[in-house]
């Protein structure tokens, strides 16, 4: 009888470690999980596919609108539910500052050597310690026309009544619309000059109130409105502009000569994230070039990576809407985080949005 019971005992014993194996086989064989907070038609769907596939993930995306909406997920119980989030470089301080993103563990993103050096020394996170560039691009003006040599490539568009014929729309955001009427006016859009945001506030308030004024809704649904022919004119980002004018030669993307905006919009990952490996991986895979290059010829922004222009197509890397000239690019500002006086522009938005 002992032996028969040490028999038994070693076949059920032989038996759980098998069970443990396919168990555990099992468990590693299971994809992990990717949380990808960003933009609206923003990333390639094969891209997303092609990184799932090499790397076992699942990656989960959730979308929105602006900087301020992402920051109020975060805020609202939302925080670990994401792995990256994808702010404009002006957002970074206030990430930081409400302790909701962590800094990057670079030993896992070797591929950092690959960043543009103007990308690493951007302002508001110098080396890159909180976030990775992602794409960069420019803000300024779609507009409807058939005589595209006759526009003047000038915030009159906008902001002078006599200057176009047909509807407009102007962007929801106070550094978007304060920063254009501030650089019609011949100002810096990061001014914190009482008497400078007074004459912009102004300007909008005035603007607003004409009768082809279609409200504060530029970007995507301002340029399917322009596309559709519902309006002529309205603030967008370059990159979804440039697009729809390759798909209709009506179609045309303006950057002011007086300037605009140039931003840069970054990878970041949440604090409590609960899958910061994945995301690291993520982070590193987005800076091969080829990779990067991919994503430039989806999304028509520009590439952070300088290697990557020998994968993107001439006719992105020769459109200057995508690629500005130097001239151009010198009149172009990046928002700052303008700290305490950031209030200042949302108490002109106030003013504006209800005047």
């Amino acid at each position: 009888m002992g032996k028969l019971k040490i028999t038994v005992i070693v076949i059920i014993l032989l038996v759980a470690v098998a069970i443990s194996i396919t168990m555990f086989n099992r468990t590693t064989d299971q994809p992990r999980q990717l949380n990808l907070f960003i933009w609206s038609e923003y990333i390639d769907p094969d891209i997303v596919a092609d990184f799932e596939k090499a790397f076992n993930v699942k990656v989960r995306i959730d979308l929105y609108e602006s900087n301020e909406e992402m920051i109020s997920m975060l805020q609202t119980g939302r925080q670990g539910a994401y792995d990256i989030i994808v702010p404009t470089t002006y957002f970074i301080p206030t990430l930081i500052n409400l302790d909701l993103i962590e800094p990057l563990n670079r030993q896992l993103i070797p591929n950092v050597k690959n960043i543009d050096p103007r990308f690493t020394t951007i302002e508001e996170d110098p080396g890159n310690v909180y976030s990775i560039p992602y794409q960069w691009g420019t803000s300024g003006l779609v507009i409807r026309s058939d005589n595209p040599d006759e526009i003047e490539p000038s915030w009159k568009l906008l902001f002078e009544p006599d200057a176009i014929k047909g509807n407009f729309l102007i962007f929801d955001t106070a550094r978007d619309a304060i920063g254009s009427a501030l650089k019609y006016l011949g100002y810096s859009s990061n001014t914190t000059d009482l008497k400078q945001l007074e004459e912009a506030t102004n300007l909008l308030i005035e603007t607003k109130n004409r009768p082809t004024f279609m409200g504060f809704n530029g970007g995507v649904d301002g340029l399917s409105k322009v596309v559709g022919g519902v309006a002529t004119l309205a603030q967008v980002y370059s990159g979804e502009a440039v697009k729809a004018s390759l798909e209709d030669p009506d179609v045309h993307y303006i950057i002011p000569k007086e300037g605009g905006e140039l931003w840069v919009d970054l990878f970041a990952i949440p604090k409590g994230a609960e899958n910061a490996d994945v995301a690291h991986q993520f982070l590193n895979w987005t800076l091969n070039p080829d990779v990067s290059a991919r994503l430039a010829n989806y999304s028509l922004y520009g590439s952070p990576v300088p290697e990557a222009l020998a994968f993107i197509s001439d006719e992105i890397k020769q459109n200057p809407g995508i690629y500005p000239p130097e001239e151009i690019l010198n009149n172009m500002e990046y928002y700052k985080d303008l700290g305490n006086n950031s209030g200042l522009y949302e108490e002109a938005w106030t003013i504006v949005k209800n005047r």
